[in-house]
């Protein structure tokens, strides 16, 4: 229960339950979601960035979760941020960083407020970039450089505005703007020109560089936007 693997569903529908003193009426069923292997795992700790009281910023670490599933939510940045933060609140997600993905991520403590974020994402008026190593040394013309073929039968748009090449490791450090939101798109988008993330183990080459104890090398480092409480320009960076 303390991990959001149990369900209560009502006449009004289904949501987590994790009080046991709870009472239950007749004819409401209770929901049991239980995997060994995600119950024993234990989340590495997330930093708290920066604690505004209607919402926060935090450092995902790899291996931590934007959002849950019926199998739980005890390894999610959200629960963390519900169990850490003092005072506690609910908190919200309201974008999301691949799980083998670190860095920036905002989170809501008011409905309201998760709702002005969402809006401000699908309005593209909220920066985001990124630090991302590839294999191989990445030579473009100019910069920036768009990267935009659609992904998913939707549009999606990279832009590549950094590079820094290393001949000694032959490897690229890009900083990258994303004007989209697609599943995993700066990493489909990188492999598709043959450049793909260093320990991306789902579109990278198996080598060296991208063998199982090499984390994702892609890390969300900038976040910035006019807050909804105040009006006023936040910047977050790593």
């Amino acid at each position: 229960m303390r991990n959001g693997a149990v369900w209560l569903e009502t006449a009004r529908g289904i949501k987590r339950i994790r009080r046991a003193k709870k009472s239950l009426t007749k004819g409401e069923l209770l929901h049991f979601y239980y995997d060994e292997q995600i119950q024993q795992t234990c989340p590495p700790a997330a930093a708290l960035i920066a604690d505004e009281g209607a919402y926060s910023v935090w450092h995902k670490p790899y291996g931590m979760y934007s959002q849950g599933t019926k199998w739980g939510d005890h390894c999610t940045i959200y629960r963390w941020a519900e169990q850490h933060l003092q005072p506690q609140r609910p908190a919200f997600p309201v974008h999301r960083l691949d799980r083998a993905a670190s860095g920036l991520i905002l989170l809501a403590h008011k409905k309201s407020i998760a709702a002005a974020f969402a809006a401000m994402f699908q309005q593209h008026t909220i920066s985001k970039q990124y630090r991302v190593k590839v294999a191989g040394l990445l030579k473009l013309a100019s910069l920036p450089y768009i990267l935009d073929t659609p992904l998913d039968n939707k549009p999606a748009i990279t832009e590549i505005v950094q590079i820094h090449t290393d001949t000694q490791s032959g490897t690229s450090e890009l900083i990258i703007n994303i004007k989209t939101g697609r599943k995993h798109q700066i990493r489909r988008h990188l492999a598709s020109i043959n450049h793909p993330v260093i320990g991306d183990r789902l579109y990278g080459i198996q080598t060296s560089m991208t063998d199982n104890q090499t984390n994702l090398q892609l890390k969300a480092i900038y976040l910035s936007f006019i807050c909804p409480l105040r009006n006023q320009q936040k910047i977050f960076q790593l």
